[in-house]
């Protein structure tokens, strides 16, 4: 009886793999912000506004939040590889199309598609960490994972903007094909089962959809979901709204608009980075009450700078850039809130808790340990 069989932790080259699962992780990012410099080529070719552009960018949100409900109890059910490729042909083949689409209600559809694809990294390369590592070593991997998710939307519009040097925007979706199918030709060879059989979970989706309805009945925690949701607002009307803005506006070119998202998004990094030092000296509540108040004041100064013109292209940055700084913090510290100190179900603190591809794998662990 092999491992997979047996319920062991396969033997694997854990290096080589969370090298693998880094680039896996990183398409997301590529995908959603690669093509960012050339929104306002895309809107004049295809026809349309900078709002009917956008929507293409809410089509892969909207991928990558629903593949996640139902790519997690997939892979808790019949193991990561299966999910994983057919993730990864999804991808290639809705970004081949893209390189094609005769207009953007076609772009719409293969944009949530994309997303798909992206969601199926991403799920499954944290429950590949869960399934290798163990204890403070399941840390340091999570940990480079993320380095690898906050570093790839300061490159992504950079290597955009490079791709948009030699070729239009097609040329941006067929480098995320081959970028795609580089990677899962490796992964197809090098990436081996991680879930053995006897560790894996059936029923998953029913159980999710029941965790789900527990959370969504608990006002506490949705009133703190609702507080990070405002941050990721915060960050993607950013990403959706900058293009147009200092491209149109103020007249930047794409190599330009890549520096200057990328120091946003640095910024946006330093904040997560400041955070962490001071949630080690101050409670998560005064912590999250002077980002939200920093963001507040930020968010004003950059309203005033923007309708009355004040400081140019400078009034804008700085204070656009000091309010990703702000709310950098409300996700990390929402986090280290302790779930038991504000959601009501005995469940629900340790469905917070515990890290896994699914909320169903977490709740049938509790209810027979």
């Amino acid at each position: 009886m092999n491992a997979a069989s047996a319920g062991e932790r396969p033997a694997v080259r854990r290096g080589r793999v969370l090298l693998l699962l880094g680039a896996l992780i990183a398409i997301g990012p590529l995908t959603t912000d690669m093509y960012l410099p050339a929104l306002p080529a895309m809107t004049d070719e295809l026809r349309t506004n900078a709002s009917g552009i956008q929507f293409t960018l809410t089509g892969t949100l909207i991928g990558l939040a629903g593949g996640q409900v139902f790519v997690g109890p997939l892979s808790d059910a019949i193991g990561r590889r299966k999910p994983l490729l057919a993730g990864i042909v999804l991808h290639v083949l809705a970004s081949l199309a893209c390189v094609f689409a005769p207009g953007l209600g076609t772009l719409y559809i293969l944009r949530v598609l994309q997303g798909i694809g992206s969601a199926t990294f991403t799920v499954i390369a944290m429950a590949v960490v869960r399934d290798l590592f163990e204890g403070r070593a399941t840390a340091t991997a999570l940990s480079r994972l993320m380095l690898v998710i906050g570093v790839a939307p300061i490159l992504a519009p950079l290597l955009g903007s490079v791709v948009l040097q030699w070729s239009s925007w097609r040329g941006v979706f067929a480098v995320l094909a081959g970028s795609s199918l580089v990677i899962g030709v490796v992964a197809a060879i090098a990436l081996p089962e991680t879930l053995p059989v006897g560790r894996r979970q059936r029923g998953g989706l029913v159980g999710t959809i029941r965790d789900y309805g527990r959370l969504l009945r608990d006002g506490r925690f949705i009133g703190l979901i609702l507080l990070a949701g405002f941050a990721m607002s915060v960050i993607f009307a950013f990403v959706a709204g900058s293009p147009f803005a200092l491209q149109g506006q103020f007249g930047l070119n794409e190599q330009e608009f890549g520096l200057v998202f990328g120091a946003g998004a640095l910024f946006n990094i330093i904040g997560t980075q400041l955070n962490v030092v001071a949630l080690a000296r101050r409670p998560p509540a005064q912590v999250l009450v002077v980002g939200l108040l920093a963001a507040t004041v930020t968010a004003l100064v950059l309203l005033i700078c923007a309708v009355t013109d004040f400081g140019g292209l400078w009034g804008i940055l700085l204070p656009l850039w000091a309010t990703l700084l702000a709310v950098a913090s409300w996700p990390r510290t929402l986090q280290r809130w302790r779930c038991r100190d504000t959601v009501r179900s005995p469940e629900l603190p340790q469905l917070c808790s515990v890290p896994s591809s699914s909320a169903s794998a977490r709740s049938r662990r509790l209810r027979s340990g």
